[in-house]
C-alpha cells in the first residue's frame, strides 16, 4: 500500500508521458492511499484540460467516471486536526502550495508520522523534494521517470 498524489493518480485517467510508469507502480501494488481532496484536485486538472481545449465536456465526465471508480477502490485520508496542524508544520519547512502540505501532512498521518519504508507515489517535484525530505520512499524513481 502507498500514498498516492494527485499528480500521480491523473495518468490513471488518462494518457500522459507518465501514463506507463504509473500504470506499471499500480500494477504491483494496487492498494491506493490518497487524501480526501485529491479527487477534488484530479476534476481540476481535468477541468483546465477541458477549458485548454485538450478535452471536451464528454472526455472530461468520461474521466470524471473512470475517477470515481478508482476512488471508490482507494483508502482515503480524511480532514483532521492533525492533518490541518501537519500541514502548516510542513509549510514552514517546504516551499509547498497549500494543498501539497494536505497532501503531505495526510501521507505522514498514514504513515503513523514515520514515513520510513513507505511508498509515496508523485509527479510533482516540489512536494517529491519535501516528501523526500520527510522521509518517504518516493515512486517513480529517478530512473523510471
Amino acid at each position: 500500500m502507498m500514498f498516492w498524489d494527485a499528480s500521480a493518480i491523473i495518468p490513471l485517467c488518462l494518457d500522459e508521458p507518465q501514463t506507463k510508469v504509473i500504470r506499471n507502480i499500480s500494477g504491483q501494488d494496487g492498494a491506493i492511499v490518497a487524501w480526501w481532496g485529491s479527487t477534488i484536485e484530479c476534476y481540476s486538472a481535468f477541468a483546465r484540460l477541458r477549458r485548454e481545449r485538450l478535452l471536451n465536456n464528454r472526455e472530461e465526465e468520461q474521466l470524471r467516471n473512470v475517477l470515481n471508480m478508482l476512488s471508490g477502490s482507494w483508502t482515503e485520508i480524511k480532514p483532521s486536526q492533525d492533518i490541518r496542524d501537519l500541514a502548516a508544520r510542513l509549510l514552514l519547512l517546504h516551499p509547498l502550495r497549500a494543498a501539497d502540505s494536505l497532501q503531505l501532512a495526510a501521507a505522514l498521518v498514514w504513515a503513523e508520522k514515520s514515513p520510513k519504508r513507505h511508498g509515496f507515489v508523485c509527479l510533482d517535484n516540489r512536494l517529491k523534494e519535501a516528501a523526500n525530505k520527510e522521509g518517504f520512499a518516493l515512486l517513480p524513481s529517478e530512473e523510471e521517470e
